[in-house]
């Protein structure tokens, strides 16, 4: 059992005594806070609070709490879990009932289970969570990148996740500790468009590529705002040249539908020439699951070093509002269920705000007004 002074700042553990913090330097005020651990036949529970003598009621109560078997067992005297046993539980399901699992299994096995697999579920508690949160803010990738805050956010929502099923399937009646976590917050709304000169240098390498394989799913990428996956499972059979549709098989609305698309596009497919039921195949003519190094060569030979393959699609959504096209027709094109998941690509181009700009000018001006209201009278 111990009591400590807490800094906010690292999370970070340091003696009563101290007036500032080991690890990071912050010096201790007057408005300082206190950890309080207290371990009992192997549980072990930490509160933070906000002065030295509730720490020391709040050990006395938690120590009461954990003889008397309140933290040892739940109220029908099941054992608590470890988060690799909910885990275990969890995969097959989210095999039967998650498209993601694979990320969720990729998530787990890098920076769960190495924190707090081993551990019961009533023994991870919020400050745990918030020193994982932290970690990984300063952390870096395997790309020497430090992580987006949306990284950060999945490990969260994995693991609220799996407290919220373990309390679904009866093997756990606890508290979550997520429940006193918050969620980093995240800017999604990333407008990526392709500025005129972009789309120029893109298409122009497209052209001289030597792989047109490669070439041609970019291209058809642009020109129907279709997801990558939707494009590794598309077949030959999916294409209809004669009313020219595209049906996309159990895409991420959920719904298989059939999708108008350009000429253009269509021109596109029958230049290819491929022996797989794939339209773009991968290895060995099975179905492709990636593209990340044909797009990278291609995204840097013209300049765009940081445009997503994803950004296509937001390109495509973008340029069909900027015309003009109402949301709901653009919904239908992306296939989306809610008209919330298209806002994010209504982004104007530049060029389109500022054309709206400049006519603000001639509507708002009475003089000008006054010119258009005779205009359209001799009309």
């Amino acid at each position: 059992m111990a009591i400590h002074i807490y800094c906010t700042g690292c999370y970070t553990s340091n003696g009563l005594n101290a007036k500032s913090c080991s690890k990071c330097g912050a010096t201790f005020g007057r408005d300082k806070k206190y950890r309080v651990c207290v371990s009992v036949k192997g549980k072990r529970v930490t509160r933070v609070v906000d002065n030295l003598t509730i720490a020391r009621e709040t050990e006395a109560a938690i120590k009461g709490d954990l003889v008397r078997g309140i933290f040892d067992i739940n109220q029908n005297g099941k054992k608590i879990p470890t988060l690799n046993e909910v885990w275990q539980k969890y995969l097959p399901w989210a095999k039967e009932h998650k498209k993601s699992w694979i990320d969720d299994l990729r998530y787990y096995r890098k920076h769960l289970e190495p924190r707090f697999g081993k551990r019961a579920l009533d023994a991870i508690s919020p400050i745990d969570i918030e020193r994982m949160k932290l970690e990984l803010k300063k952390g870096v990738n395997k790309r020497g990148r430090p992580y987006a805050p949306a990284t950060i956010k999945h490990q969260l929502v994995l693991l609220r996740r799996l407290y919220n099923l373990a309390r679904k399937w009866n093997i756990f009646e606890g508290k979550s500790p997520l429940e006193s976590v918050d969620m980093p917050k995240l800017d999604n709304q990333k407008t990526e468009f392709l500025k005129e000169e972009e789309l120029s240098r893109l298409m122009e390498t497209l052209d001289k590529w030597p792989c047109q394989e490669s070439a041609a799913f970019v291209k058809f990428a642009l020109l129907t705002g279709f997801r990558r996956g939707e494009l590794f499972k598309l077949t030959w059979d999916d294409v209809d040249f004669d009313r020219g549709l595209i049906r996309l098989r159990d895409p991420k609305g959920g719904k298989t539908e059939n999708v108008p698309v350009s000429n253009e596009a269509m021109e596109i497919l029958k230049t290819l020439k491929v022996s797989s039921p794939f339209v773009f195949p991968g290895k060995d003519g099975r179905q492709r699951n990636n593209f990340n190094g044909p797009w990278q060569r291609i995204r840097q030979a013209a300049g765009l070093s940081e445009f997503r393959l994803h950004g296509l699609r937001h390109h495509f959504a973008s340029t069909l509002v900027s015309a003009g096209y109402d949301l709901l027709v653009v919904q239908k094109l992306l296939t989306h269920k809610d008209a919330k998941m298209t806002q994010r690509y209504a982004h104007l181009s530049p060029g389109a705000l500022k054309e709206a700009a400049m006519k603000s000018g001639e509507l708002l001006m009475p003089n000008n007004r006054d010119r258009t209201v005779v205009e359209m009278d001799k009309l």
